[in-house]
């Protein structure tokens, strides 16, 4: 590759990026999820469009599931742990008996009803089993749900891929290979969560310990050191034979909701990183599949589709939260909610890597199913909550300091500490005649904060935390310098803070 082809590739990349961007809005004033749209710019970008050509499925599951873990990483880093846990159990129960419940029934349904073979109705069953945990946090978020329900959604998708994972794989292995019997197969199973779980749990807590007690030299480092911590959970996983997938999301969990320094840029960070992951996966599934094929598995995929969404899911529904006594409108939610996005997909690659004969027919099916449900499903969740009425009106949605609105008022967050030998040690707030549009908000004294008043005398070592809008901004730094130099009186003395 020249410097000239490297140009044209960053051209085009930052390209599809921009548009995915400008796409993903237009999908959010929609309320349409994201997945949908960078979907159809792959598809628009593949053979049927602009021409580019990716066949090599081998590929798209690599970077596919590398993809998945940053998605995952994201979706932990932003789950409060203090709301999810009431809801833990049942996203358990959801994550493993709801994934085997739906991939039995599906499994009967579709053999019955698409003549396939039980190896290719369990398959298919298995891959459309899990939900999306970006198609799930990015349309749930923006509901006011009950926090137990939420947490049941939420947890479940983070947690319902290792097993469907596994089961994809067994039933992708060619029939040379020596089947694994039952007694093994629940024994890797129960290895792979309880493995997975404490691999994460480990990373967690030791990633923590880590950054609450090295001081590293660049605020930038902690969201890099956070992320690194959690692809290692992965990799632990992975070398272990555990569930990558569980370890990810448990230690994303763990320290997403410790006291880390630089929490907010941190999560600030995973987002962004969440973001091009799904770009990037989506419309190289787009890229991956075939317009030309599609048209072929529109009806098996509309009764694969259906079979899911209206009889398998509610069925795994209910026995998973049976224990529960969950209300019978929240379990007809909790079905109608189960998203399905990139997960599937993925998984679809899974036996084309492995060669399985049916395996371009199965990704054509999953494919339409994740596009055209998703399109009835995902829209619809504000108005089936209404009906149902399980939507909780007075419920706060989660606010992150990035959310606030300092960019629409075009102001900025300062912060100065008063080092010992500076001249603002005894002046009074009011003395510091700071331009009228800017805020002293908060003063971080001896690790208590205080909300400073008129009279507030600072001293030294006191943290001043400044809202301050952009056009006075440089005035009030002069002025903070100023004082710091020659005191109050610093203006009778011609010290200006320059």
């Amino acid at each position: 590759m020249t410097a000239g082809d490297l140009g044209f590739d960053l051209l085009a990349g930052a390209a599809t990026v921009i548009a995915a961007v400008v796409a993903a809005r237009l999908a959010h004033s929609a309320g349409l999820p994201a997945l949908l749209v960078f979907l159809g710019l792959g598809l628009m970008l593949g053979e049927a469009g602009l021409g580019i050509h990716f066949d090599n499925a081998e590929l798209a599951e690599v970077l596919g599931l590398g993809a998945l873990v940053l998605i995952l990483a994201e979706g932990g880093l932003t789950t409060n742990w203090a709301h999810a846990r009431e809801a833990a159990p049942a996203a358990l129960a959801l994550a493993t008996v709801g994934v085997a419940v739906s991939t039995g029934v599906a499994a009967i349904c579709v053999h019955w009803m698409l003549a396939l073979s039980w190896r290719d109705a369990f398959l298919l069953g298995a891959i459309l089993a899990p939900t999306d945990a970006a198609a799930v946090f990015s349309v749930l978020r923006r509901l006011p749900l009950p926090q137990a329900l939420a947490g049941m959604l939420e947890g479940e998708s983070g947690l319902n891929d290792p097993l469907a994972v596994l089961a994809v794989t067994l039933l992708s292995t060619g029939p040379g290979h020596h089947a694994p019997g039952p007694a093994l197969i629940v024994g890797e199973i129960v290895w792979e969560l309880a493995a997975g779980v404490a691999i994460g749990v480990a990373a967690g807590l030791l990633g923590t310990q880590f950054l609450r007690r090295v001081a590293l030299p660049a605020s930038g480092l902690y969201p890099v050191a956070v992320l690194a911590l959690i692809v290692v959970s992965y990799g632990a996983a992975t070398l272990s034979h555990a569930s990558g997938f569980l370890a990810v999301y448990v230690s994303a969990v763990t320290l997403g909701n410790a006291r880390l320094p630089h929490g907010p840029a941190t999560r600030g960070f995973a987002e962004g990183i969440g973001w091009l992951a799904q770009i990037g996966l989506f419309v190289m599934l787009g890229l991956l599949a075939s317009p030309a094929r599609l048209p072929a598995q529109i009806l098996p995929a509309l009764v694969a589709g259906l079979v899911l969404v209206l009889l398998a899911r509610p069925i795994a529904v209910l026995a998973a939260t049976l224990p529960f006594r969950l209300p019978r409108r929240q379990q007809a939610f909790l079905s109608w909610a189960g998203l399905r996005g990139a997960v599937p997909i993925v998984l679809a690659t899974i036996p084309l890597s492995a060669h399985v004969p049916s395996a371009t027919r199965l990704f054509d099916v999953v494919f339409i199913v994740v596009g055209v449900f998703t399109l009835l499903q995902g829209p619809t969740l504000p108005w089936v909550a209404r009906r149902l009425e399980v939507s909780a009106p007075a419920e706060p949605l989660e606010i992150s300091v990035e959310a606030a609105p300092l960019e629409e008022l075009h102001a900025d967050l300062l912060t100065a500490q008063i080092p010992a030998e500076s001249r603002l040690q005894g002046v009074e707030i009011f003395e510091l005649r700071l331009p009228s549009l800017a805020n002293l908000a908060l003063i971080v004294r001896d690790g208590a904060s205080l909300v400073p008043g008129p009279n507030t005398v600072l001293r030294a070592g006191d943290r001043l935390l400044i809202v301050v809008p952009a056009s006075v901004r440089e005035q009030t730094e002069r002025r903070l310098r100023a004082v710091s130099r020659a005191g109050k009186l610093a203006g009778w003395f011609g010290e200006h803070g320059l």
